[in-house]
Order: C-alpha cells, then sequence, then structure tokens
C-alpha cells in the first residue's frame, strides 16, 4: 500500500513537472526558433543578404524587424567583414545571414579573416534541402566542409529541434577563451518544418576548453624572471583587448616599469601617450622596439601570438632573451618562439597574479635606450613624412592631421596596404578598441564593410576609415549601405594610383619593375554622389586642413579623397627573411 502511494506520488510529481516545462514551450517553425534564439543570446543587430534557400529565415525575420535590426549589405563579403567590425569594436558576437551556394562561398573570405583574427562571429547559412543534399542540386555547396578549416566549430542543421542547441553551442563557442567565428548551416526543410520550442544556454560543450586554470607553479616562475632582468621587453597583442584586460596590463607596467611594444592588433590596448610605450612592432613598426628585441634579456609576450611579421627571421628573433608568454591557447606556446615560462590561461587572470607578486621596479637606463632610437626614427622618417619639402602629399601628414582633428580619440578603421601601416603607425588612440584592421589574413576590401560595422555598432564615436584606390574598389558596392543606414563613416581616400605596397616591394626587391600594380581609377566623387555620399578631391597641402574641417564638421558620410606621392614608401622596414635587427630606415 505504501509503495503503491509513493509510485502514485511520483507520477503525479512527474506529470506536473512535465505541465510546467511544457508551459516553457512554444510550438514554432525552425526559421522562428532561430530568431528567438537569436534574442535569447542578446543579438539586436545583424548583417547579411538573403536568398533561395535561407528565404524562409528572412520571411520569419519580416515579424521580428522591431527587435532584430537587419542591415542589407551589397555582397556577403561585406556582411561578414561588417559584422567583424562590429564585434571589434563592441566585444559582442558579429551575426551574419547568407543564403546557399555563392552566397555562403562569398562569405569565406570573412569567416577566414575572422579565424585568424580571433573574431567573434556566428555565421548562419542556408542550405538546400535534405533530401537534396549531395546532389549537386541548384546553389548546393558543401559549406561545412569548405569552412572547416578556418572556423571554431561547424554544423549542418537538418531537423527543427536541433536549431536551439545549435545556436547556444555556437554563441558559447565564438565568444568564449580565445574568440572566432562559427559557422551553423542550416537546410530549407528544417527552416519550415515546426516543433516545439525551448532554450537553453550553453554554459559547457563536452571535450571544450576555453581556458585552463592558471599554473601558480608558473606564475611564480615568471615573476622570478621578471624580477632578475636588467633589460626586459613586453609585447602586447590583442589578446589584452579581448580579455578586457587593459586595466591589469597598466598596473603591471606601472608597477614594473618596463618598456612595452605593441602588435599591429594590439594597438590601443594602452594609450599613445603612456609614456613606456615604445611603439609598434613589426615589419613595418618603429625602429626602437625592433633593435631593442635582440638586446633585450627577456620578452613577455601578453596575448600575442609571435606572428612572422613580428619576429622576421625566427632564427635571428630574441637571441639574448628568456621568454616569458601569456596565452590562451595552447596551439600557440612554442609554435614559432620557444617559451622558456608558458603561462596558459585568460590574462585577465594569469597578469593580476603577476603583478602581485613582482617586485616594484623602475627601467630608466633601459627605457632611455629605446627614446634614443626614438630621436633617429624622427629624424630619418617621421619628420620627413609629417613635414615634407617636397611638393606632393605623404599619407603620414593626411593620418596626422586626420587624428589631431578628433583629439586623437577616433576610431580607427583601415583596409590593407601601405596606408593600413602609415595609418596606424601615426594614428594615436586615448582608449581602448579603437583599431580595427586586417591583420593575420591581410584582406584588401576589408575596411569599407567593417567600418559601415564599426559606426552600427558605436554610433556615438567618430569612426575614419583610411583606405587605399585598390582596396577601396574590391567592396564598393558597399557606399550603397552606407547610403542606405545613413552610417555616419568619415572615408580618407590616399589615392596614389598604385597597389601602392607591391609597388614597394617590387621597387625595393625586384628593380622596379611594376608589374601590373599602376591603376587607371574612376572619378571616385562622381561615385560617391551617385550613392548621395557628400565629398571633394584634395591635391595640394594648402588645402588639407579646411578639407579636413569639412570632413569633420559635415552630418553624414564623407569621402575625403587625397592625392598622394605616387611612388611613396613606408619605413622603417624589415625586410621579409631578415632579422628585426636589420631593420631599414631607407
Amino acid at each position: 500500500m505504501l509503495a503503491a502511494s509513493s509510485f502514485e506520488k511520483m507520477e503525479t510529481q512527474t506529470q506536473t513537472t512535465m505541465e510546467a516545462k511544457e508551459t516553457t514551450r512554444k510550438r514554432m517553425s525552425g526559421s522562428e526558433a532561430l530568431m528567438q534564439s537569436l534574442l535569447h543570446e542578446g543579438v539586436d543587430l545583424l548583417f547579411g543578404y538573403p536568398g533561395g534557400a535561407i528565404m524562409p529565415v528572412y520571411d520569419a525575420l519580416y515579424h521580428y524587424q522591431d527587435k532584430l535590426n537587419h542591415i542589407l549589405t551589397r555582397h556577403e563579403q561585406g556582411a561578414v567583414h561588417a559584422a567583424q567590425g562590429y564585434a571589434r569594436v563592441t566585444g559582442k558576437v558579429g551575426v551574419c545571414f547568407v543564403t546557399s551556394g555563392p552566397g555562403a562561398t562569398n562569405a569565406v573570405t570573412g569567416i577566414a579573416d575572422a579565424m585568424v583574427d580571433s573574431t567573434p562571429l556566428v555565421v548562419i547559412s542556408g542550405q538546400v534541402g535534405s533530401a537534396l543534399l549531395g546532389t549537386d542540386a541548384f546553389q548546393e555547396t558543401d559549406v561545412v566542409g569548405i569552412t572547416q578549416p578556418i572556423t571554431k566549430w561547424n554544423y549542418q542543421v537538418k531537423r527543427p529541434e536541433e536549431i536551439p542547441e545549435a545556436i547556444a553551442k555556437a554563441f558559447y563557442i565564438a565568444r568564449s577563451g580565445r574568440p572566432g567565428p562559427v559557422l551553423i548551416d542550416i537546410t530549407k526543410d528544417a527552416q519550415f518544418a515546426q516543433f516545439d520550442f525551448e532554450y537553453k544556454p550553453t554554459k559547457k560543450v563536452r571535450s571544450y576548453t576555453p581556458k585552463t586554470a592558471v599554473d601558480k607553479d608558473k606564475v611564480a616562475e615568471a615573476v622570478r624572471l621578471i624580477n632578475l632582468a636588467k633589460k626586459p621587453m613586453a609585447l602586447v597583442g590583442q589578446g589584452v583587448v579581448l580579455g578586457g584586460a587593459e586595466s591589469e596590463l597598466m598596473e603591471f607596467l606601472t608597477k614594473t616599469g618596463i618598456p612595452a611594444a605593441w602588435t599591429l592588433l594590439g594597438l590601443s590596448a594602452m594609450p599613445s601617450d603612456f609614456e613606456q610605450n615604445v611603439g609598434m612592432l613589426g615589419m613595418h613598426g618603429h625602429y626602437g622596439p625592433n633593435v631593442k628585441t635582440n638586446e633585450a634579456d627577456l620578452i613577455i609576450a601578453i596575448g600575442m601570438r609571435f606572428d612572422d611579421r613580428v619576429t622576421g627571421n625566427v632564427q635571428k628573433y630574441a637571441t639574448n632573451a628568456k621568454v616569458v608568454h601569456l596565452e590562451i591557447d595552447p596551439a600557440e606556446i612554442n609554435k614559432i618562439i620557444y617559451a622558456d615560462v608558458p603561462v596558459l590561461g585568460d590574462v585577465k587572470e594569469s597578469l593580476p597574479m603577476i603583478t602581485s607578486m613582482v617586485s616594484d621596479n623602475q627601467h630608466e637606463e633601459w627605457l632611455a635606450e629605446f627614446k634614443a632610437c626614438d630621436k633617429i626614427e624622427e629624424q630619418k622618417i617621421i619628420q620627413p613624412e609629417l613635414h615634407p619639402v617636397k611638393e606632393g602629399l605623404t599619407m603620414g601628414e593626411v593620418v596626422r592631421r586626420v587624428t589631431e582633428k578628433y583629439d586623437d580619440d577616433a576610431i580607427v578603421v583601415t583596409d590593407v596596404g601601405q596606408h593600413q601601416m602609415i595609418a596606424n603607425r601615426y594614428f594615436k588612440f586615448k582608449q581602448t578598441r579603437s583599431v580595427v584592421t586586417s591583420g593575420g589574413l591581410g584582406t584588401m576590401g576589408f575596411g569599407l564593410p567593417a567600418a559601415l560595422g564599426a559606426k552600427l555598432g558605436q554610433p556615438h564615436r567618430p569612426v575614419c576609415l583610411f583606405v587605399g584606390d585598390g582596396g577601396f574598389q574590391m567592396t564598393i558596392q558597399e557606399l550603397g549601405t552606407i547610403f542606405q543606414t545613413q552610417a555616419d563613416v568619415k572615408i580618407i581616400l590616399l589615392n596614389n594610383n598604385f597597389l601602392g605596397m607591391v609597388r614597394q616591394w617590387q621597387e625595393l626587391f625586384f628593380d622596379r619593375r611594376y608589374a601590373s600594380t599602376e591603376l587607371v581609377n574612376p572619378d571616385f566623387q562622381t561615385i560617391a554622389r551617385g550613392y548621395g555620399i557628400a565629398g571633394e578631391k584634395v591635391s595640394d597641402r594648402e588645402d588639407m586642413d579646411a578639407a579636413v574641417e569639412r570632413m569633420a564638421q559635415h552630418k553624414g558620410a564623407y569621402l575625403l579623397e587625397v592625392v598622394v606621392e605616387k611612388e611613396g614608401n613606408v619605413f622603417p622596414m624589415v625586410p621579409a627573411g631578415a632579422s628585426v635587427s636589420d631593420i631599414r630606415l631607407e
């Protein structure tokens, strides 16, 4: 009798639990479930381009326009780059919709760019119906197979019941640990089919460890080396920004007095005018941090991966130094440069542990050596670039006038090439997440859509895009998106009628054989006017200040086209395959 009563009571409780659970469910299509899932993840802005295989998703989106703002770009590559710009300035996950076949393959470049530069994205691609998979159906491509090497994770959904879990998992993977892109491919029948929707955020994925616990013994060993070092040097990478560890970095540097240089993607992790900031590393970085690398007795790499553009010839890199490497991704440890003390974990956790244990110190004499290098670079490179005696405008003087106009507090977005290196050398920064550029992949065409995404992500901050005439034409159609959204993007087109960086290499290493690098350009101002975008073209130095002022005062997008010297070069420069000590000043 007792057993029966207990069973009946348990059965009643189970039924009540099931009924309660049912009240949280709602029957809906896979497409509507996608909308609900995105809302659960806090998404309010996304980029994309519709097509046949993702049409049910866009039909569902029609009913969510008050909650999900969709930006219709003019090309799928533009959609991904715009999502990257948005993610980079906000720290949120960028979201894209693309259709199957060419829609998905057009997104590949942006996905690869996001993977190399650790940008969190969730790309949703439509796919042909599951019954047609593998039949070479119209606009069918194996996007999961194509993107497997360039995503943190990808997955193909064939049943609507899989959508909530797939989306939850996608956002968790994209934003956790070392961020990156995730692709979810949804068949058309899964978009149409109905099921009982329920959403559960993902908090853990089996076999996926986004970050490891910091080893206290490694921290202690790092502290010992830091305290012993006479000529330590910190290399600051994007991991500091991605981990939100800017204040922790400043506390560490201030306490230790260590000179710090930043990578291209680490730009703005510390203010430009910070006394211990000794400049940018790399092929076109500053003279001091490059030549002093081989004089340092300790390299402290903080959230950076020793890219070849930073190291030059690895056999001749940091030849006198021990290496402490603070890194969240185990795959980066010892991949390129051997770490004497690897400190795995989130730098926001590991750096304060080190700071709490290191001795207060100053490295005034060592820092003075960097300042001496600065004087050499100032005389040989910076002054001729910013105050040229020649007639033609230089890229550097244009960049400096723009950054000064915005009181060194704008977001700078660049495309790829000479202007990219010049902009990141001469633009100044006061706050973090102020730089959006394509680093590891070096994607021409990145700049214009990324600037759009950056402005939509930070509408109250000025956004200045520096772009060359080559890269500008690769995604010039996104002027249409800027026109439609009325995004206030200031476009500074540095026009030298060349593919400038390739031309520079041809000049220096191929005896000036300018093979297929000179451009015959259209009238960019006429094109801009066709998109309803104001602007002007400047070629004389005396007109620059007034033109920059007009651009800054104009409400809305503006194209300031500046004709710069045709054969200007970017220096300093570490030739490919050379040691960082062999950096050239001319």
